[in-house]
């Protein structure tokens, strides 16, 4: 199985939502996630950092036997009609935190907000290196120092449409709802003023050290998954 990640633009949140994964499903696709930005999120608008204008309006991510683009071509046929234009890329997996905490239930929302992000790697380091400090050093960082009940991280293996921006990696990250407006609740820190201090500048501390600000869309999103 090979997991493919699309960033869309141009969506009707209800319909993408209705229509998309049983059409999907019957495309072959499994283990389908859908990320949409709606009310449910608006507050969080701060946390947005932009890079492609216009920015992406949802993430579709699923699972398919091959994304070879002969077998794929049912599955971008159904994601193309529930969009203006859409970008995909095939991904490599990593689950740091599963959600034990808040288990998705098929349908519904996913409890609190995620937070989904394409980087880019910066640019004076090479692929291996960069991945070097995102893998043994951040991630520690990022379950050390957030309330993240879920943390997946995605590496670009290589992009699957002609127009696809040129990102590095995709990450998802849950949390609680608080989370959306009190930096304090994002690192586990409330009412704790030194942890929120010492959390933070470590935080970005680390993100310094391999992410290439300016080339970065991170979205806050609401979460569903279906079977």
């Amino acid at each position: 199985m090979e997991k493919i990640v699309c960033a869309l633009w141009g969506v009707d949140n209800v319909a993408l939502l209705a229509g998309l994964p049983d059409a999907l499903h019957a495309a072959g696709a499994r283990g389908i996630r859908i990320n949409i930005r709606d009310e449910a999120v608006a507050a969080g608008a701060a946390l947005i950092q932009k890079w492609q204008e216009p920015q992406q309006e949802a993430v579709v991510q699923y699972w398919l036997p091959s994304a070879n683009a002969i077998f794929r071509a049912g599955a971008d046929k159904t994601i193309a009609g529930h969009c203006n234009r859409f970008a995909a890329w095939l991904v490599a997996e990593s689950t740091i935190i599963a959600n034990r905490e808040h288990t998705p239930v098929s349908g519904q929302r996913t409890w609190g907000w995620s937070q989904a992000s394409f980087i880019n790697f910066r640019s004076d380091l090479d692929r291996m290196e960069a991945m070097n400090v995102w893998h043994s050093h951040h991630t520690r960082v990022a379950i050390d120092t957030q309330s993240n009940f879920e943390y997946v991280q995605n590496l670009v293996v290589r992009p699957l449409t002609d127009d696809a921006p040129e990102y590095d990696a995709f990450v998802e990250e849950c949390f609680p709802v608080e989370a959306l407006t009190d930096p304090h609740a994002f690192f586990d820190a409330v009412g704790d003023p030194a942890k929120f201090k010492a959390n933070l500048d470590d935080m970005m501390d680390s993100c310094g050290r391999f992410i290439q600000f300016g080339r970065i869309d991170i979205i806050p999103t609401s979460q569903y998954d279906f079977g």
